[in-house]
């Protein structure tokens, strides 16, 4: 199973507050373990703008008065940026598919404030990951659903619907879910 460039879903009874309604997209899973992004967690006290001072950079547009969001509990003071396939960072952009991109190096913030850099993006602080067959553990323990991740879902939609609209993506309707696992 490889979910790189997937959405993870948290399902109920998670157990973990943090991951509680999160929507996640895989940015790279393979026998290593997994490292994603929470798409739908904004910061509750930092935006992009406090990150354009703190790090001195000027900016040039509107941008700058975007949400940070928290991309997971791992390495909280880490910036990542997931952002759409037109851009790439001249330093080191990682490509998932052709829609997504997460770039990790300061010049796309800078790209960013002067109005250069991806026509869609999320800065996130922090990341989420796993260890090897960790994600695999909490899938079968009915801790995730996985889906396509719709670039629509990750960047355009209200933080506060994509956890609703990911679970549609795969014709579930939240109210229907339990936190308990089936097996057969």
């Amino acid at each position: 199973m490889n979910l790189t460039g997937k959405l993870l879903i948290a399902m109920p009874g998670m157990g973990d507050p943090r991951f509680e309604r999160s929507v996640v997209f895989v940015c790279d899973h393979n026998r290593k373990g997994a490292m994603g992004l929470i798409v739908n967690k904004p910061a509750q006290d930092v935006r992009l703008a406090d990150l354009f001072e703190q790090l001195s950079i000027q900016a040039e547009t509107a941008s700058g008065d975007g949400p940070v969001y928290f991309g997971g509990p791992v390495e909280g003071s880490r910036g990542f940026v997931l952002h759409s396939g037109d851009y790439s960072s001249k330093i080191q952009s990682l490509a998932i598919g052709d829609e997504f991109c997460m770039t990790a190096t300061l010049d796309i913030l800078e790209d960013i404030a002067s109005g250069t850099g991806p026509e869609r993006a999320l800065m996130m602080l922090g990341y989420s990951g796993w260890g090897p067959g960790q994600l695999e553990s909490e899938i079968a323990a009915n801790g995730w659903l996985t889906a396509e991740a719709e670039a629509a879902l990750v960047y355009d939609l209200e933080d506060s619907e994509k956890w609703g609209a990911a679970l549609h993506s795969l014709g579930v309707d939240p109210l229907t879910l339990s936190a308990s696992a089936g097996h057969a």
